[in-house]
């Protein structure tokens, strides 16, 4: 469970704000000073701390400069009044998360915790590279093919440098994790890393969010706004799935590319920003600037190094790697004993197409094991799993459901008697249905929080209770 740290001397604030986000599934610490604050960070390792500028003793300026010295990569939210927007500004330039401005919107600080502490993992949490099959960490690029071989070393030349570079690959192929993997092995890998997806955000608002915008730029811009890119100053900007950007936003990032500047909507000055860019796409760019859907002077300023990842298909050889990591790590995941693959099985996940990649290899994987009742996995418990050939239940067909799940809770508690045996089981089913939410939904935390009828933060808190990894998510556009 994430910890959070609430650093503000006004004590009805602290109060009212730490049982909001307690119910929303976050563990709560809080502090009256900056000073406080402080040795909170030291003593309690949260994963976010959100502050107020404003403070007897030290400032929130003067405690910020003092965390980032403890830990550089803790995203720190910095809250204030109206009257002092600017100096919340200033901190957010000097590496702050983000700044809200009091009195607050419940939802708006909601999304943007949910947003640091992804960002916070993100940057905390390391890739590991060319990893074993016994390899039990969530964030691990596997593949020992020759195709892979060549993305490792790709990932070793461009990462010390600061050159642009453009991943290509089908959806589920890992493009994420290598974006990422760039980031932590560069120089800029204690500065912010910031992702933006390019499909995820509606065209309305994808450019105030990359840009910012000045006051009064727009109907309801009360305050000047810093955009994702001014706020990543000095950091690295992954751009996923650049290739559905719209034109208009495409023309600022070439910009950007070209001039090391931003313009604020609504601005008339132009600001300079020191940021990298990744980008990623699933896109054939060539054909997309053929059909003037890509820009194509933006495509050059982008490859300047690219990175292709093999799709599934190609790399087959690295599939039983593939299956044994993602057996071990959902196996530790839902807290049951890893029950292995029969060699039949193997056979048949190493011929299956698997237009899905990586990811559709490990939900099969994954439902697999939630399904077969602890013993090793066969051909027929992986048939099901495959998108395509998968049977769906008619809708409202209850009794059919109630059969299977009756038979798998059936040979789960026969099976052997376990303590909080009750707990595990509910653990898994909350685990899948989560998942299959995301699924559903493209990945998009929002919707799926709206359609299990629970808020995105508590989503979010369950996300991270049963451990699921990004890469289970079919995200829409996603690496």
């Amino acid at each position: 469970m994430s910890v959070i740290l609430i650093v503000d001397d006004d004590d009805q604030l602290r109060t009212s704000f730490a049982k909001l986000l307690t119910e929303e599934g976050y563990d709560v610490r809080t502090a009256p000073t900056g000073e406080a604050g402080i040795e909170a960070v030291r003593q309690q390792n949260p994963a976010l701390v959100i502050m107020d500028v404003r403070m007897p003793g030290i400032s929130g300026l003067e405690a910020f400069e003092a965390i980032r010295k403890i830990d550089a990569k803790l995203p720190v939210i910095i809250m204030t009044a109206f009257g002092t927007t600017e100096t919340a500004i200033r901190a957010t330039k000097l590496g702050a998360f983000d700044y809200i401005l009091k009195p607050f919107d419940i939802a708006n600080i909601l999304e943007m915790i949910q947003k640091a502490l992804e960002a916070g993992r993100f940057m905390k949490s390391r890739v590991e590279m060319d990893a074993g099959p016994d390899t039990a960490v969530p964030d691990a690029i596997i593949g020992r093919s020759d195709a892979m071989q060549e993305v490792y070393k790709a990932i070793g030349r461009v990462a010390p440098t600061d050159a642009t570079v453009l991943i290509r690959g089908e959806s589920g192929t890992g493009k994420e994790l290598v974006a990422r993997a760039i980031y932590q092995y560069s120089g800029r890998a204690d500065k912010p890393f910031t992702v933006i997806n390019c499909v995820a955000i509606p065209e309305t608002l994808l450019e105030s969010e990359l840009f910012g915008y000045e006051r009064g730029a727009f109907t309801g811009a009360g305050n000047r706004r810093l955009g994702k890119i001014e706020q990543a100053n000095g950091g690295t900007v992954f751009l996923d799935e650049i290739g559905d950007m719209p034109l208009s936003i495409q023309a600022k990032i070439l910009r950007l590319l070209q001039e090391k500047s931003i313009e604020r909507l609504g601005g008339a000055r132009l600001i300079p920003v020191d940021v990298r860019i990744i980008a990623a796409t699933n896109r054939n760019l060539e054909k997309a600037i053929e059909t003037d859907g890509f820009r194509e002077d933006l495509y050059y300023r982008l490859k300047v190094v690219s990175v292709p990842l093999p799709p599934l298909r190609e790399r087959r050889e690295d599939i039983p790697l593939l299956c044994d990591y993602f057996l071990s790590i959902y196996s530790r995941e839902m807290k049951i004993h890893n029950p292995g693959m029969t060699q039949e099985a193997r056979r048949f996940v190493k011929e299956s197409p698997w237009p899905g990649n990586v990811r559709e290899l490990g939900n099969a994987i994954k439902k697999a094991l939630i399904f077969n009742s602890g013993y090793p996995v066969r051909p027929e418990d992986i048939i099901p799993a495959i998108s395509q050939n998968e049977e769906k239940p008619r809708a409202g067909d209850k009794q059919s459901i109630e059969t299977l799940g009756r038979q798998w809770i059936r040979d789960m508690l026969t099976s052997e008697a376990r303590e909080d045996h009750f707990n595990d089981l509910m653990d898994q089913f909350g685990s899948l249905v989560i998942s299959e939410a995301l699924n559903l939904c493209g990945g998009n935390r929002s919707r799926a929080a709206k359609m299990l009828g629970m808020s995105r933060p508590t989503l979010q808190a369950k996300i991270e209770k049963f451990n699921l990894l990004v890469e289970t998510a079919v995200r829409q556009g996603d690496a």
